[in-house]
């Protein structure tokens, strides 16, 4: 007779140590998610801030949220603003992957290294490079337009929320191409260059090749990007902040994120503060569930 091999005794040393981590991450998430939580049930003003204790409102602050008319079109255009920088920021940082993937290996270090200093500059010192290149009287993007014939002399660029929002689009897709391109390039070396070169024996031309072949094999990663620009657009503050301090009309352009410190900072409502941040994140778990139950589903295929 066969003996059964003996089975490995289970021990808990494993879960020992993996515990300070969870508990540490626990509590750095979880700690300031429950206080959040708690504050938009309360009435937490100015007044809380020098010592009165807060006073328990239920769910007047979530009441009040729901009737605001201010805060859905703070919504829709957070929504908007979202989904074109996650849109123009994947079509872009596609595109350059798929152009570094042919080009000569001195161009592509070339042009990573650019990548890289883009994504490596800190946001509010780009920020104020970005501001200089749209001043109104001496920045270089007036200038150019105004000599090439069109008329933009003296022209202010964050007066208007439209132009505005023209600006902080150019910002935030400049700052988040770069890791697109990068985390799609370095899928794309991982295509198998035999499928590509039979599709090619095949007669498929470059188009049904990059739709059959190329973005199928990416599809995973695509998918990962497209999750995490969502989340990190919809989020915006830095960018939003500095070019509203910079003479943006604040009333015309706040997006969830500025609202939400409007709120809480600078009018110290911090009860209502905190109903709005929860209302964002069920938003961006609603946008952001489509992503996830695709990823979930293709692990289980």
């Amino acid at each position: 007779m066969s003996e059964t091999a003996p089975r490995p005794r289970r021990t808990a040393l494993p879960y020992l140590l993996v515990l300070p981590a969870v508990l540490a991450l626990g509590f750095a998430l979880g700690y300031p998610l429950v206080r959040q939580v708690l504050l938009s049930f309360q009435d937490y003003g100015l007044a809380q801030q020098f010592g009165r204790p807060p006073e328990w409102i239920g769910l007047d602050n979530y009441r009040e949220l729901v009737t605001d008319e201010y805060l859905w079109r703070v919504t829709l255009r957070s929504l908007v603003f979202c989904l074109v920088n996650a849109v123009a920021t994947l079509v872009l940082g596609v595109g350059l992957a798929l152009l570094m993937r042919h080009m000569s290996k001195p161009v592509r270090i070339a042009v990573q290294s650019a990548l890289l200093l883009a994504w490596a500059m800190p946001v509010v010192a780009s920020l104020t490079v970005w501001q200089w290149l749209f001043d109104t009287q001496y920045g270089i993007v007036n200038w150019s337009l105004t000599r090439i014939g069109m008329d933009y002399e003296g022209h202010s660029w964050l007066l208007q929320p439209l132009s505005f929002f023209f600006v902080a689009t150019v910002i935030v897709v400049w700052m988040s191409v770069p890791f697109v391109a990068f985390t799609v390039y370095a899928a794309l070396t991982q295509v198998p260059e035999d499928l590509v070169e039979a599709a090619e024996i095949d007669g498929a031309g470059p188009v049904e090749r990059l739709r059959h072949i190329v973005l199928p094999s990416i599809r995973d990663v695509l998918l990962v990007v497209a999750l995490l620009q969502v989340i990190w657009d919809l989020r915006v503050f830095t960018q939003i902040y500095v070019l509203q301090q910079a003479g943006g009309s604040t009333h015309d352009t706040n997006l969830l994120g500025t609202y939400i410190y409007r709120l809480g900072i600078g009018g110290g409502k911090f009860g209502m503060a905190s109903a709005v941040a929860i209302f964002m994140l069920v938003l961006t778990v609603i946008l952001t569930g489509p992503y996830v139950r695709a990823m979930l589903k293709k692990e289980e295929d």
